[in-house]
């Protein structure tokens, strides 16, 4: 059957990069498809990952995740640039189509679409990602030691990751849009009582502003209430901006047919990562998920990797079982 692989992984990121690996690894017919012309998913714009072990000193995330192209290759890893837009999962053979009709066809799928930070929207964010405006604290804690910095958001993940990074920062802002928080009252509790942790409520991110050489420089912060514009910059020192208003999992394609979180987040079987039909919440046999799309406890490269791991481990078994 033409175009027929025994494990299509949809997605490059690191889940996705590690999926192949294994797969490929296992003596699997193993596909990978990317619809950017770069591997990495949302590392990519990090300018530098120093939370990876094994990672290189000063590696950006797109170096990180090139060097994780690699040994996938090595084993025989195929990779596409292609945009899929329809996926059939209800047949023994999972077949995935691209926007010209062109169809791939599988014997086991891992889905590795990742997720997207929610923006602002703010001029300037863009251009200041991984350049001062980041998406993860845990991620770049470190290169804000000493400084000033904003936290935009107030759920229960911006106010945790603001009490985190008071460890660094001297001091933290959190700039909310509402009068009070939405994080969960054990967790408010603690922010309050921080002493380096200041609130800016009723605001919101009116500009980023920065240098094309430094980065990012200031944030301009409006009042909703009253109007009032003030630009905030750290005089000598550069600041920091940690936009943490949630993320839009990647699972539009398929979250009508499988089952998802309140927030779009694939629910997977932890033991093998099986997808859940929505329609009657059992494992799916042959379709997999690793990595940020997934509803899990901790969305970081580390644990992308194993999700990706795993994944490829459990539709070896399958393929094998099924199909040998």
């Amino acid at each position: 059957m033409e175009n027929l692989y025994d494990l299509i992984i949809l997605g490059a990121g690191p889940a996705g990069l590690s999926a192949g690996l294994y797969g490929a690894r296992g003596m699997m017919k193993t596909l990978v498809i990317e619809k950017n012309m770069l591997v990495g998913g949302q590392i990519s714009t990090t300018s530098e990952i120093e939370n990876y072990p094994g990672g290189m000193i000063s590696e950006s995330g797109t170096e990180l995740t090139m060097r994780m192209k690699d040994p996938a290759i090595n084993f025989g890893c195929e990779f596409k640039t292609d945009t899929i837009v329809d996926i059939d999962l209800d047949s023994k053979i999972k077949v995935l189509t691209n926007e010209l009709g062109i169809e791939y066809k599988a014997k086991s799928i891992i889905l590795a679409t990742g997720a997207t930070p929610r923006s602002t929207g703010a001029p300037g964010e863009k251009e200041y990602t991984g350049r001062g405006v980041s998406y993860c604290a845990t991620c770049d804690a470190f290169f804000i030691k000493n400084l000033e910095v904003f936290v935009i958001g107030g759920g229960d993940t911006a106010v945790e990751e603001a009490i985190f990074l008071t460890k660094f920062a001297k001091k933290v802002n959190v700039v909310h849009i509402r009068d009070q928080l939405r994080a969960a009252k054990s967790i408010q509790e603690k922010a309050f009582k921080n002493k380096k942790i200041n609130f800016k409520w009723n605001t919101v991110v009116d500009e980023m502003k920065g240098d094309p050489i430094k980065g990012l420089e200031s944030i301009v912060l409006k009042n909703k209430i009253t109007g009032k514009v003030i630009e905030y910059n750290g005089g000598n020192e550069p600041i920091g901006i940690f936009v943490l208003v949630g993320n839009i999992p990647n699972t539009e394609l398929f979250k009508n047919k499988l089952l998802v979180n309140s927030g779009g987040f694939l629910i997977a079987d932890e033991k093998t990562l099986n997808v859940k039909l929505s329609s009657t919440g059992n494992n799916l046999e042959g379709v997999y998920v690793a990595g940020d799309c997934r509803e899990k406890l901790l969305y970081q490269v580390i644990t992308a990797t194993a999700d990706g791991a795993i994944a490829a481990i459990a539709s070896e078994k399958y393929v094998e079982k099924v199909y040998n």
